[in-house]
């Protein structure tokens, strides 16, 4: 394996190579996986059984339509059928939310998960992407999100909770402030795929308030929750106008066989699956402990299955990526290609303990040189070490500003337009800018993460830290407020009207599913369900007067054009779409849990 390495990660420009490729290239058996985030402790064995001796039964047939599978998954979860549609896996919802739902612009922080950035370019939309700052801890600031989307005239807002790769997570009354924050755009994604394995609430989904708004959907996982990512399964939940548009495009049979048996059985096995999801959040924190041990490295808080960490100053993440698979079968999570990271960082996956410390001493030999080939941490002015991931930042910085961080910064103040301090919505084919954002003191010396200048085109290198906006401060109140920009309030209409039309239909209290936690569940599908909102979008809202929406081109944009004179997501991933990218290597609980979140904890 250790010859094909480069090549296998070569090939995969935003992804690592699959389980399968890496068994292929090996004795048939694959690495030690800290990579694929999923749960290593469901389905139990017992669970596995039973499939494999019913193999030849699932794979012979048709599955039942996608209808009567997700009518079981509602039934089990006590959500109207009429407000969800599931999907083969949260990409292809992801791919008909930006078909239907996205018309010309969307705002997303980086980094984060690449569909949500790539999709919407490949289909000609422009991206506004809102840096997490490093020395903040990755941190996603609401407030100031918020005022970032108000001056790009962003028309989509998306947010991740917990983020991947860092698991970062807001609290639900902060989501949900935002969400009413931006009631007037066209729509706003909650993604809560990695939520289950959250512990900082008892009930941190939107779930139930995303089906009383017209313009909110919120996407759950159930191959990251069920350790099944193999079977591609997942859904949305929304109001019945914005879930019925999604589930009346997806095929009659989008989903396979093995995600209805498994959905099926579910009802059988809601307390082994709620003791994984424990046990899961039992070795997060284990597992941050030892991985804080190791000198240099940073681990930052997560509240997902898998935990974000900074390698020591010096060390390159493609070095230690492909040492740790060769020399010690370990496949790692590199993040050099991921839009606002770089190689200085991996993405552990949350695994039982034998299998941490057998990472953990894997490092200490990769990392301080405990092993015959030394340490890997390169002379950092020979710049070997520099990955096409890395480069990409550095390149949409240099290639959409021409100035480096210096225009980015007159760009987020808004020089010489529209309202004093910020800037008007931007005109067709400026790119995808990156502004700015003030960014907390650095804590340490070491807080600060130097990015090192393009291999080739020669651009501008990236100074350590962003420029200060030459505006005030963040305000220090409540952390979702409205933005003072626009000058009249935020509506108000959609909360006074929801209630109207559905509130007899969402009963508080109702009959129990007997695994079903009793905290705010909907009505179940025998019940009076959620009326759909008139109109198949939501009704037009009164944008914010200083912002005008830009003039986009009409249609859609060929293959290969970038998107709105942008870049596309090839160029952002530093290719051009047909060759691969340059060689990044360097040869030197006691019931089921319901919808809205953890159910009953123990």
């Amino acid at each position: 394996m250790a010859d094909n390495v480069t090549s296998l990660f070569r090939s995969t420009a935003a992804h690592s190579p699959s389980m399968a490729a890496l068994a292929r290239e090996s004795d048939g058996a694959g690495p030690v996986d800290f990579c694929i985030p999923c749960n290593p402790y469901f389905p139990t064995p017992a669970m596995f059984e039973d499939m494999a001796t019913r193999l030849r039964e699932i794979i012979t047939y048709y599955p039942s339509s996608a209808d009567t599978i997700t009518a079981e998954l509602c039934s089990l979860l006590q959500l109207p059928p009429q407000c969800v549609a599931m999907g083969n896996g949260s990409t292809e919802l992801i791919t008909w939310i930006d078909h239907l739902l996205v018309r010309e612009s969307l705002a997303v922080p980086v980094p984060t998960f690449g569909r949500w950035t790539d999709q919407p370019m490949e289909t000609g939309k422009r991206v506004d992407m809102f840096p997490l700052q490093e020395s903040g801890g990755f941190a996603l600031d609401l407030a100031q999100y918020a005022e970032f989307i108000r001056a790009r005239g962003t028309k989509v807002a998306v947010i991740c909770n917990p983020n991947n790769p860092d698991g970062g997570f807001l609290h639900k009354h902060a989501v949900v402030q935002f969400m009413d924050a931006m009631a007037d755009l066209d729509l706003v994604v909650i993604d809560e795929s990695f939520l289950e394995f959250a512990d900082a609430e008892v009930e941190p989904s939107v779930v139930q308030e995303a089906m009383l708004r017209p313009n909110v959907i919120v996407l759950r996982s159930l191959g990251k929750n069920f350790g099944l990512h193999g079977i591609r399964f997942g859904y949305l939940v929304a109001n019945p106008a914005l879930a019925g548009r999604v589930r009346s495009m997806l095929p009659k049979w989008n989903l396979n066989s093995f995600a209805e048996h498994v959905v099926f059985m579910l009802k059988e096995h809601g307390t082994e699956y709620q003791q994984s999801l424990h046990q899961v959040r039992r070795d997060r924190m284990d597992m941050s402990g030892q991985l804080s041990s190791l000198p240099g490295l940073t681990v930052y808080p997560s509240q997902g299955n898998f935990l974000f960490v900074r390698l020591p100053v010096g060390a390159e993440g493609t070095v230690v990526r492909d040492r740790m698979l060769t020399e010690h079968r370990l496949l790692v999570r590199e993040c050099g290609n991921k839009i606002g990271s770089s190689s200085r960082f991996l993405r552990l996956v949350v695994r039982p303990q034998v299998d941490v410390r057998r990472l953990v001493s894997g490092l200490e030999q990769v990392l301080y040189g405990t092993s015959r080939r030394g340490a890997a941490v390169p002379e950092q002015a020979t710049g070997t070490g520099y990955s096409s991931g890395t480069a990409a930042i550095d390149r949409l910085f240099s290639e959409t500003n021409g100035a480096g961080t210096q225009g980015l910064a007159a760009q987020a103040i808004g020089a010489g337009t529209g309202a004093p301090g910020l800037p008007a919505a931007p005109a067709a084919g400026i790119g995808m800018p990156l502004p700015a954002v003030p960014s907390p003191v650095p804590v340490g010396a070491d807080a600060g993460m130097p990015m090192p200048a393009a291999a080739s085109s020669g651009p501008q290198q990236m100074p350590q830290q962003a420029p200060q906006p030459l505006q005030p401060p963040p305000m220090q109140s409540p952390p979702m407020q409205s933005p003072p920009v626009p000058q009249q309030p935020v509506p108000q209409q959609m909360p006074q009207q929801m209630p109207q039309q559905m509130p007899q239909q969402m009963p508080q209290q109702m009959p129990q599913h007997p695994l079903a936690a009793p905290a705010q569940v909907p009505a179940p599908a025998s019940a009076p369900v959620p009326a759909p909102v008139p109109a198949p979008m939501p009704a037009p809202m009164p944008a914010a007067a200083s912002y005008p929406s830009p003039q986009m081109p009409t249609g859609p944009t060929p293959p290969g054009v970038p998107a709105r004179g942008g870049l596309t997501a090839a160029q952002v991933r530093g290719t051009d779409g047909l060759s691969q990218a340059p060689g990044t290597s360097w040869s030197g609980a006691q019931s089921w849990p319901e919808a809205a979140g953890m159910g009953q904890l123990s």
